[in-house]
């Protein structure tokens, strides 16, 4: 069925433009080389996981077009962001026409490509040769001609994802600037990043959809040629655009509205300028000196919200320097050691960085990265002797992979089962020493850390002492045992160090605040276990990871 197809494929697809969108940002040169393609499409695909994942899974077709279509348009960032919004909804509309809802014909993915084509061009007053506008409409005129082929729709699908990779190549040749810079287009690369992990997933071309893998080394002829034109240069000649500032906001119509006549007004006052949606809702885009008369124009006609204003200078020079300190990290010279350390909040990451961590690979326990993430991780360390620490046990085979795998470097894994075990064995390192010395001496050091885990229930189960568990329940886990059971965060929490320490007493306690607690509660908690043990030494930050308001460690 198509819209449980997409249901399954759209994250998975979203997730592999999220996990290039550095990459992409680096190509970005056109219309200005500000360095947010990748971040737009990402953010604005993110928007519409949230939506589609939202509806009941029995929704139809019809339901996920309009998620897809109010997702998009809700969360649409910059100039990509916006055009993407519109290729697709214009796709989502063109899959509901499809007769047959289980079994989409080649003739049915031809005409939804035809529709997004239409919606897309529609909202750009002067589309530019070379961009994802190119890369979409080439891949529509591919479909129409497949769809007279004896091929399935998946064998069409698949062609469809060279015929991008091919169109993406072009681009150079179509858009001067792009060949003046060495790189094809960002938003077209992106959009075929995203096809092609779309329709792996929908091929069952990975084992989970979190394990996508769209490198060079595993695509086709045409994807090799796309990707080896990717030779990101340093842009530090750019004088600056005309227009400083990128103005984006959503607007709700209050009185009657043309489109038209407010994208005639929004030229005079600069460039890029977009007005997508349909009355009363719609997503204004533009780039201008002036955002002051912009917003006043809006304000005529109606409301505004969650108003964006970046300064396109700033952003190409922070694009221009990140793409100057890579270069210059390919031309250091290997030290001796280096580390690479998986973690799930963005506070894990800095606090692994502190302690001498080089590179730290985005993932957890409900999302494992691959060997080949971790493999480009040791790369990147640029190191002759690298140590691993996974932090989750369902990593550590994927580590030992990576290292057996690697050429470049000596590596060897400590098996870290919690962030919270890497930063002690971080503490462990002594510079003198040699690789197996240093993992000997880390591994040592992780095996007196207890740690503790805080998280709610997805499903009825039941606890270590066979306590029920029902679902949304709070869990207190104690290296991997569900021992406390309970409605509150902040009372499992206290439950679980006071069982803790009954069983063994510690001395310290290193403690993180997921994404799911506030500053606020976070004092509170920290409050209430000063006060249960007076005499455990506490370190408390944020982690910000996902779905575990807490976790801690016991030393």
């Amino acid at each position: 069925m198509i819209s449980s197809v997409i249901r399954t494929c759209f994250p998975a697809a979203a997730k592999v433009v999220a996990d290039k969108a550095e990459d992409i940002n680096k190509l970005n040169v056109f219309p200005v080389p500000d360095g947010d393609t990748g971040t737009n499409m990402s953010l604005t695909l993110g928007t519409v996981v949230k939506e589609v994942q939202a509806l009941p899974a029995d929704s139809s077709m019809e339901d996920i077009a309009k998620a897809i279509t109010h997702g998009s348009l809700m969360g649409a960032r910059g100039n990509s962001g916006v055009i993407t919004s519109q290729i697709l909804r214009g796709i989502a509309e063109g899959l509901c026409d499809a007769k047959n809802q289980e079994e989409p014909t080649p003739a049915d993915i031809a005409h939804a490509f035809r529709r997004g084509v239409k919606v897309a061009f529609k909202a750009v007053r002067k589309p530019v040769e070379g961009t994802i506008l190119t890369v979409l409409r080439d891949v529509s005129n591919r479909a129409d001609k497949l769809e007279k082929s004896k091929m399935s729709t998946m064998e069409m699908l698949d062609a469809l994802v060279v015929e991008a990779y091919e169109s993406v190549a072009r681009t150079p040749d179509l858009l001067p600037v792009l060949k003046e810079n060495g790189v094809v287009d960002s938003g077209a690369y992106g959009f075929a990043t995203f096809v092609e992990a779309f329709v792996n997933a929908a091929l069952g071309k990975v084992g989970a959809a979190i394990d996508f893998d769209t490198s060079v080394a595993t695509a086709s002829g045409a994807h090799n040629a796309a990707d080896a034109r990717v030779a990101i240069e340093l842009n530090d000649d750019w004088e600056g655009s005309e227009y400083r500032y990128c103005n984006e906001f959503l607007f709700h119509a209050e009185k009657p509205f043309d489109p038209d006549e407010a994208l005639t007004f929004l030229a005079t006052l600069g460039d890029c300028e977009l007005v997508v949606g349909s009355y009363p809702d719609y997503k204004v885009h533009v780039h201008s000196n002036e955002p002051n008369r912009v917003l006043e124009y809006m304000l005529g006609y109606g409301q505004i919200f969650e108003v964006f204003i970046h300064n396109m200078d700033l952003e190409a020079a922070d694009r221009t320097a990140k793409i100057a300190a890579d270069k210059a990290a390919e031309k250091a010279p290997k030290k001796p050691l280096g580390f690479v350390a998986v973690a799930a909040g963005s506070g894990e990451e800095s606090i692994l960085k502190s302690l001498g961590v080089d590179v730290v690979v985005s993932g957890g326990q409900t999302m494992n990265p691959s060997t080949a993430d971790i493999l480009a991780a040791i790369e990147q360390a640029n190191a002759e002797n690298v140590i691993v620490m996974p932090n989750n046990g369902n990593i550590r085979m994927a580590s030992e992979a990576a290292a057996t795998a690697c050429e470049s470097a000596q590596v060897a894994v400590v098996p870290t089962k919690t962030v919270l075990q890497s930063f002690s064995a971080m503490f462990a390192v002594a510079a003198e020493a040699s690789l197996e010395e240093n993992a000997e001496a880390m591994t040592e050091a992780i095996a007196d850390v207890r740690g503790g885990e805080v998280t709610r229930a997805v499903r009825d189960s039941s606890a270590s002492d066979g306590t029920p568990i029902h679902d949304g329940d709070v869990m207190g886990i104690q290296d991997g045992s569900i021992d406390v059971v309970g409605s509150d965060v902040a009372d499992v929490t206290i439950e679980l160090i006071n069982k803790m320490q009954e069983d063994e007493e510690g001395d310290s306690l290193t403690i993180l605040a997921g994404s799911d607690m506030d500053d606020e509660s976070f004092e509170a908690l920290i409050a209430r276990i000063e006060e249960a043990q007076p005499d455990l030494e506490i370190d408390s930050h944020r982690g910000e990871q996902p779905l575990y308001p807490v976790i801690f460690s016991i030393e």
